[in-house]
């Protein structure tokens, strides 16, 4: 916790009930050290978004600039890897538009929503492990048995950041453990797919660090970053759903820590 203090510049508490249906994000970055500085930037933020949604919807992935010189700038938009096509559409088309509200002004920005990620910026960032700003969800709830669940949890995890550095499996791990007959640990890990794998690794460990330290013992926890983006639940929450029925809280606190560059 000690770290933590040091990086942390502002915190943000406040309780609700999430909804993977919502068209609200769940949350956004607006570098205010980065203004746009012309209209011809603004003009190309534009031009850029209308690429990243059309290659979004393609192909699910898409990482590409947009104009030149000191007014070019690199975007990057991605849906997980397992929603459908449709649902990748909505969420990108959403967080293209949403991100020009929410960051009017600045030529540095990112949206997350729950099946989708965009940015963009001045700098090139593309291959760059980028942990800087970070969003955690962690459940109100804590877990009855901590010691075999983190057992259980560290071992699913290692699991899943082996299947998404694997070619072919575009960043993305996802796998169940059964904790009891009646309770079943769910989990996801995706990376952006400008990562090599050492790289995707690397972002994966630091965020599924904080499992043992914001997270420690709750009974759900998402960790957003702009590389990467971890999440475990004791209810399916990935596609394709279990039919499992339990009864799980989704009552979430939610933690905002940005580390200025």
């Amino acid at each position: 916790m000690g770290l933590l203090r040091h990086v942390l510049l502002f915190l943000f508490v406040f309780l609700f009930t999430t909804s993977a249906e919502s068209a609200d994000p769940s949350g956004e970055f607006c570098n205010t050290d980065t203004n746009i500085s012309s209209n011809q930037t603004s003009e190309n933020i534009d031009r850029l978004l209308s690429q990243l949604v059309s290659g979004t919807i393609l192909n699910g992935y898409i990482a590409t600039s947009y104009g030149k010189a000191k007014d070019q700038v690199f975007g990057l938009a991605q849906c997980r890897a397992d929603v459908t096509g449709k649902d990748c559409s909505t969420c990108i088309e959403d967080a293209a538009r949403e991100v020009r509200k929410r960051c009017p002004n600045q030529a540095d920005a990112r949206i997350w929503y729950d099946f989708c990620f965009l940015r963009y910026d001045i700098k090139d960032f593309f291959g760059e492990v980028d942990t800087g700003f970070g969003i955690f969800f962690y459940n109100v709830g804590n877990v009855t048995d901590p010691e075999t669940f983190n057992k259980e949890l560290a071992t699913l995890t290692d699991r899943i950041t082996s299947k998404a550095v694997v070619a072919g499996n575009k960043g993305n791990g996802r796998d169940k453990t059964k904790l009891t007959p009646f309770l079943t640990l769910y989990a996801l890990v995706q990376c952006t797919r400008d990562l090599s794998p050492l790289f995707c690794s690397q972002c994966l460990a630091i965020a599924t660090g904080n499992f043992q330290t914001i997270c420690n013992n709750r009974k759900g926890c998402r960790v957003l970053y702009s590389s990467c983006y971890v999440r475990y639940e004791l209810y399916p929450f990935y596609f394709p759903l279990d039919s499992d029925t339990t009864n799980a809280s989704k009552d979430y606190h939610v933690s905002v820590f940005y580390k200025r560059p």
